[in-house]
């Protein structure tokens, strides 16, 4: 490890609120990343007659277990259940709920109040809150770094050619880019949202049409000073090509200003999709979505649960990325001293 990385480490640990948050992130997104685990209505592991399942992982038909149906087994019917528990045991995960599973035992009528089997109650449908949280938690992450990885590649190329040659490229790019970015971005996803059908590539390829434009001018500015430093002319002069140049000898420094950019961009990408599911233009109906959740919040004011829930997890979610982006802004600045 290099001098100048073992310093933006340690100034990146400097800053206990950035530090401590991506730990927190990242424990909250691999819980996440394994919500089928953490979060199913089908039991993690099953032992029958000395035979072991893995209901998560494979289909198994309910005559496996001395039932009557050639069907993939009810889990939560109390007679599969019996049938199980005669001759083996079953192993559940934490919350017997996937995302989708509709609970027909509520004590009241859905939107249904907080229980010790439903610990931040459901929403309209009979579906469980926390359950529902934790895979929409997990969606909007993945897309959310899909969406700016994408997004920086895209414009770091951009502005990485409209430095590097200037001109009338650098002319022509800006023109473009100043029209391009002048155009309602919200309004135009609702519109392109309702003449296809919405699904995750889709979103992601119509919000990356619009969201690679953050980092252009960054990038554009890096290579603008960069071209005419001398050891970049000396490589010109001894005949390496543009890509080559581009690569290796300037692109590096625009990075740096890239990286502490890219939670931002991760942000204001997971709020991008929570608008649009809010207002109905996001993922397919019945998706686990943070946003759908806070929609639900407001057409039932009479169940709070719902709103307070969403609120909370989408506010720490986008706090805690941009206590990381301060951090990792201020390791990359080479004025802040330790």
């Amino acid at each position: 490890m290099n001098p100048i990385t073992r310093r933006r480490l340690h100034q990146f640990r400097a800053n206990r609120r950035g530090f401590w948050s991506l730990w927190i992130f990242l424990i909250i997104f691999l819980i996440s990343l394994f919500a089928e685990g953490v979060a199913n209505d089908k039991p993690l592991l099953v032992i029958f007659e000395d035979r072991i399942f893995f209901p998560v992982f494979e289909t198994v038909l309910e005559t496996e277990y001395g039932g009557e149906f050639t069907t993939e087994a009810e889990y939560r019917d109390e007679y599969v259940r019996e049938l199980i528990e005669e001759k083996g045991r079953i192993y559940w995960p934490l919350i017997r709920y996937s995302y989708d599973t509709i609970n027909y035992d509520l004590p009241s009528a859905a939107p249904s109040f907080p229980t010790g089997e439903n610990w931040l109650g459901t929403d309209d449908q009979g579906r469980d809150v926390v359950a529902r949280l934790i895979y929409g938690f997990r969606i909007s992450v993945l897309f959310g770094l899909v969406l700016t990885i994408l997004s920086s590649i895209v414009g770091v190329a951009a502005g990485a050619v409209q430095g590097y040659f200037g001109g009338r490229i650098d002319i022509l790019g800006q023109r473009f880019i100043e029209i391009w970015s002048g155009l309602p971005v919200l309004f135009l996803l609702i519109i392109l949202s309702s003449f296809v059908e919405p699904n995750f590539w889709w979103l992601l390829l119509i919000m990356l049409l619009f969201s690679w434009m953050g980092l252009v001018g960054v990038v554009r500015a890096e290579f603008l000073r960069g071209r005419n430093l001398e050891y970049v002319r000396a490589a010109r002069a001894l005949g390496m090509s543009h890509v080559r140049i581009m690569s290796r000898h300037i692109l590096p420094n625009a990075m740096v200003a890239t990286m502490t950019f890219m939670p931002f961009i991760l942000s204001g990408s997971i709020i991008t999709l929570t608008a649009l599911d809010f207002l109905g233009f996001g993922l397919p109906p019945g998706s686990p979505s943070l946003g759908e959740l806070l929609a639900q919040g407001k057409a039932n004011l009479h169940a709070p649960w719902l709103g307070i829930a969403g609120f909370a997890v989408i506010s720490l979610q986008l706090s805690l990325l941009v206590f990381i982006g301060e951090g990792v802004r201020d390791a990359f600045d080479p004025r802040h001293n330790v």
